[in-house]
């Protein structure tokens, strides 16, 4: 059940949509709260942190996960993803480095971009194991799992309101994945701390080759002001949801 924490957590990074922002020119750093909810019990099971550091060629930027202290004696994680941009924040180089709890893994991929499209090479170790490696393609542009948070962060948010969704291409790692955002219209969104906010409702779908469903849908809501900030994210479970909550502290 903690396993999928994280990977909610992941997808909350995607969900900003800012056209303007100036968040790369001295760094940023984003947090948030991930609250596991099963009817009446809700608790705080795991934090996460995304920066972002200008480069002289593009940027780097990190996303830490990790459970709090009492989930840690259930489901402990402590993952780390890493990607290397260029300038339009196009993915060079992309880490995933998972640890939870006596399972530890490290993914490697590595982009190479053209007018024809996008190919990568990847890299998988696994403890006791032979490194497996594979190659990628698309005959579009592809992001990783990071990278694709801060290109999102450039799309014109009317245009997706007026086309009803917006479809990208993400390698993984180990596979090819396609996420599609739907946009659902505007509404106001309760907060942990109950404070009520404006915001636009999105909601999130992965499927591989051939449409097939690779998770349920996410359903997030973005504040509906200038700093497009993602506020709350919402992920079924098969017992309970876990719910992951911007917060500004």
């Amino acid at each position: 059940m903690l396993k999928r924490f994280y990977t909610l957590v992941i997808v909350c990074c995607l969900v900003c949509f800012a056209q303007a922002t100036d968040y790369t020119a001295s760094g940023e750093v984003l947090r948030y709260e991930v609250v596991y909810q099963w009817g009446v019990i809700w608790k705080h099971a795991a934090d996460a942190k995304l920066t972002i550091k200008r480069t002289s060629s593009g940027y780097n930027a990190m996303l830490t996960g990790k459970t709090r202290s009492w989930a840690d004696k259930v489901y402990s994680v402590r993952d780390t993803l890493k990607s290397a941009m260029r300038a339009d924040k196009r993915p060079l180089r992309y880490e995933k480095l998972t640890h939870e709890d006596s399972y530890y893994a490290r993914d490697v991929v590595n982009f190479n971009h053209s007018a024809s499209g996008t190919t990568a090479s990847c890299a998988r170790y696994r403890k006791d194991k032979p490194t497996a490696s594979l190659s990628l393609t698309s005959s579009t542009p592809a992001y990783d799992m990071l990278s694709v948070f801060y290109m999102l962060r450039d799309v014109d948010y009317d245009r997706l309101a007026r086309d009803g969704r917006l479809k990208v291409v993400i390698f993984s790692g180990k596979e090819k994945e396609t996420l599609t955002i739907a946009y659902k219209g505007r509404e106001q969104v309760k907060l942990r701390d109950g404070s009520a906010r404006d915001s636009y409702h999105l909601v999130f779908s992965f499927t591989r080759d051939g449409g097939k469903q690779s998770s349920d849908g996410i359903n997030a809501w973005m504040s509906a002001d200038e700093r497009h900030i993602p506020l709350l994210l919402v992920g079924k479970l098969p017992v309970g949801e876990v719910k992951v909550y911007y917060s500004s502290k």
